[in-house]
């Protein structure tokens, strides 16, 4: 079985970095991917896919990554549940095991991140 996945996209809002109960860092992004096909209407559609960095990944996209710059992601798909008062609800999210930055108009000198 495999859990794979690999994402070409542009960032919609610079990276916000948190810190865990236990002292972790942890970033998310927000990428922009255009479908390489027409919807009905002969539209490209646009998905929107939420990414969860931790530790160095997060720090060092945060520092050389900004809106608009095209990063890739290889990562992985995780499933949570967060239960409330009113039941239980499923969500997906990837979790980026290596962040590749594609074009970056802040720091020409770093261009990818393995850590």
């Amino acid at each position: 079985m495999l859990n794979s996945l690999i994402l070409v996209g542009r960032l919609t809002k610079d990276i916000e970095i948190r810190e865990t109960e236990s002292g972790k860092k942890v970033g998310t992004l927000s990428l922009a991917i255009p479908r390489s096909f027409k919807n009905m209407d002969g539209v490209y559609e646009t998905d929107f896919v939420n990414c969860t960095l931790w530790e160095e990944k997060a720090k060092l996209t945060k520092e050389y990554c900004q809106v608009g710059d095209i990063v890739g992601i290889r990562g992985r798909l995780q499933s949570n549940i967060i239960k409330t008062e009113e039941g239980s609800r499923y969500f997906l999210e990837v979790v980026a095991d290596k962040v590749t930055f594609l074009s970056n108009k802040k720091k020409d000198n770093v261009k990818n991140n393995d850590k």
